[in-house]
């Protein structure tokens, strides 16, 4: 073997052959003959399928797949010759170990089919996992399950997508486990569950407050780091998929008649019933094998040169474009197959509304870089499966280049973070000028004003689930990520936050004030921006991580929600403000208003930025850092609104245009409420705080 660290066991029993079978579909399809095996490796040598008993510990059988078609092999397990009622299997892929010609087969592993649909064990950061190890890894593997129930059609009943149109969408990110962990009115065996999730309090929770769709995060089946377990921590947020097909069975309450994906289900299907639109957070850029020394569960092992980008002249390394280890190959037609398949499962066998893509960029690098015109988004713009779903992309990673915001095609939308940064500083420090405080509430033209796209391409947001929630935004001036294990140096240190004189929690009434004053105007802002607002679930609670804004690894009370510690005048200014921007048009405007911070008219609605004194903004003053008035004047179907921003430190008058005004939100306010009635020519707008009016009477 010259050092060959393989362990080849021969098969046990070559008497039950497969037969031939189909190339296509690949993974395992149920048939009437019996089970269709079809796996990608090219650079193989042989593939042998392995059959376990029901424990999926035990290795019963292997059996050789007979044929290989352009790269696919591919045999048909007849039933006849095996019990094929509810299979679990895996399988031990032949070829040259050589790191340094980019292959790394090893049959001593048991190998996860990329398209399994149910997966069986976990990960647990064995040493055994390691490529170069001779351990036979059956007995922990992580394994594919087939199911004859899986083949019977699930009863949908009259579930169809909501379809938000863009304009009208409020996103609500949230993670399925932290969202319902703690949740008091749950019973316990459903908190931090997908049916957790589907319950009527919590649909309750969301319809209140007027959320149309939730961005979960990472579902698909993870592996976590195997550092991150012998550190007794897991990767909570879920950004280590292994299975792109298969949700996370940690979410699932295991109640008897149900599995992970009936569960999912179940839920997808509740939050239809309630308008809601559900997008998945995906991570198709790496997977949870990491770099060079990290484990052999699937990809690595069928054939790495394939799947992985590997760095040229040193095969044996990965690019990490993903500060992952590594980054899946999409210059590969058959990878770009596999996640094209993945999507597709997801709209038409799980009712998915979208998919919000991590580090998106790696899926659009070609051996040059990134491309606009990139394979993945050829495939994703032709596919009629495809064609209506949300996609919005995270448009950085770590690669050369890998910042793309706004350059991304046609109907993506893209998380803006030079929004966040702008909004924090200009509420929070003063920092930034009224002209990109402008550009940010008129949807960052700038930006995405490009190829025919529109405000609502830019996924506005204050806080995500990477950073500070909005409470510690305003409570500490550092970050506190002393418990992730990293001494303090993981996760943003330029957060532009503030504690407002004390760092954490306090007592005193005037902080706390300013902390509330603070908070509001920042989400008042974000949804009477142009584009589309996105809220971190919990914000509306005055939900606290103790200052941590790196919770990737916190699945305790750090990272699940406080539900008992909600703030309820907070939700229902969340609520009031949203409510606001659904029943105005011109507070949602879907179009580019003419000009660059113009004043001319664009579908109906004519946009007048307005000094304090009441006049037209003039080119000097856009160098100002507080105060800034915005008119909206409406077609016949709204009313006009009037919209004030005061940033500085002490009350500001302003001039209002001729005509009777009605306050409809004073963020100064807990609640968002005011006891100002009608005004007419002037209102004095607080320190901190954003007031809307309406033309008339109150709507």
């Amino acid at each position: 073997m010259n050092g060959d660290p393989r362990n080849i066991v021969m098969p046990f029993n070559q008497s039950l052959a497969l037969q031939p079978g189909l190339p296509y579909p690949l993974g395992a399809t149920w048939t009437d003959k019996g089970i269709n095996f079809a796996l990608t490796a090219p650079h193989a040598r042989m593939i042998e399928l392995c059959l376990f008993d029901a424990s999926g510990e035990t290795e019963l059988q292997r059996l050789t797949l007979p044929a290989c078609e352009d790269g696919v092999w591919h045999g048909l397990l007849v039933h006849t010759i095996y019990d094929c009622a509810m299979l679990i299997y895996g399988y031990r892929v032949h070829g040259a170990y050589a790191p340094a010609q980019g292959h790394r087969f090893n049959p001593a592993k048991v190998l996860l089919d990329p398209y399994a649909r149910e997966i069986v064990g976990h990960y647990r950061g064995q040493d055994a996992f390691r490529d170069n190890d001779p351990t036979d890894t059956a007995a922990i593997a992580l394994k594919a399950k087939v199911c004859a129930s899986s083949t019977m059609p699930y009863d949908w009943g009259d579930d169809a997508p909501p379809l938000v149109a863009r304009d009208k969408t409020i996103l609500y990110e949230l993670h399925v486990q932290g969202f319902t962990r703690l949740h008091p009115a749950l019973p316990e065996a459903l908190q931090g569950t997908y049916a957790g999730l589907a319950q009527p309090a919590v649909l309750d929770h969301l319809t209140s407050l007027g959320i149309t769709t939730v961005n979960l995060l990472p579902v698909h089946h993870r592996a976590d780091e195997a550092r991150l377990q012998n550190a007794g921590r897991a990767n909570y947020w879920g950004y280590s998929s292994i299975g792109f097909f298969a949700p996370e069975p940690r979410y699932w309450s295991g109640r008897a008649g149900t599995t992970a994906v009936s569960e999912f289900r179940d839920m997808v299907r509740a939050l239809h019933g309630r308008g809601i639109e559900v997008v998945l957070d995906v991570v198709y850029n790496h997977t949870g094998e990491t770099d060079a020394s990290g484990p052999m569960l699937s990809f690595r092992g069928i054939d790495n040169a394939l799947y992985y980008h590997l760095q040229p002249g040193n095969l044996d390394q990965y690019e990490n474009w993903t500060g992952c280890g590594n980054a899946l190959n999409y210059h590969e037609p058959r990878v770009l197959q596999l996640v094209m398949d993945s999507l597709r499962y997801w709209v038409q066998d799980m009712h998915v509304d979208g998919f919000r893509f991590d580090l998106a960029p790696v899926l659009a690098r070609d051996p040059q870089g990134f491309s606009r015109q990139a394979a993945f988004f050829a495939a994703l713009v032709q596919d009629p499966v495809l064609a209506a779903v949300k996609l919005i992309a995270e448009p950085w990673d770590i690669g050369p280049g890998g910042y793309q915001l706004g350059n991304f095609p046609g109907r993506w939308q893209e998380w803006n973070d030079r929004y966040r940064d702008t909004i924090r500083a200009f509420w929070l420090h003063r920092s930034v000028t009224l002209g990109d405080f402008a550009h940010c509430l008129a949807g960052s033209s700038d930006i995405f004003r490009r190829a025919g796209r529109l405000p609502t391409a830019s996924v506005n947001f204050i806080t995500a689930h990477d950073g500070f929630t909005l409470a510690d935004l305003v409570s500490y001036h550092d970050r506190h990520n002393d418990d992730n294990g990293e001494d303090n140096r993981d996760g943003h240190g330029e957060n532009f936050s503030i504690n407002c004189g004390v760092e954490g929690p306090t007592n005193d009434a005037d902080i706390m004030a300013l902390r509330g004053k603070l908070k509001r105007a920042m989400l008042a802002t974000l949804f009477l921006s142009q584009g589309t607002p996105m809220l971190l679930a919990g914000d509306e609670l005055g939900n606290s991580q103790a200052g941590n804004n790196n919770a990737y690894c916190q699945d305790n009370t750090i990272g699940w929600l406080q539900w008992s510690e909600q703030d309820a005048a907070h939700h229902a200014f969340v609520a009031r403000i949203i409510s606001l921007r659904t029943n105005h048009p011109a507070l949602r405007h879907a179009y580019w208003h003419t000009g660059e911070l113009s004043t001319i008219t664009d579908e109906g609605v004519v946009l007048t930025w307005l000094a304090a004194s009441g006049h037209s903004m003039h080119a000097h003053e856009w160098q100002a850092r507080e105060c800034l008035g915005v008119h909206l004047k409406a077609g016949p179907q709204d009313q006009t609104c009037l919209l004030l921003f005061n940033a500085g430190t002490a009350a500001h008058d302003f001039a209002l245009p001729g005509g009777a005004w009605q306050v409809v939100l004073d963020s100064s306010y807990a609640n968002g409420q005011t006891p100002v009635q009608g005004i007419a020519e002037s209102v004095s707008v607080p320190a901190h705080s954003v007031i809307v009016a309406v033309a008339g009477t109150s709507p």
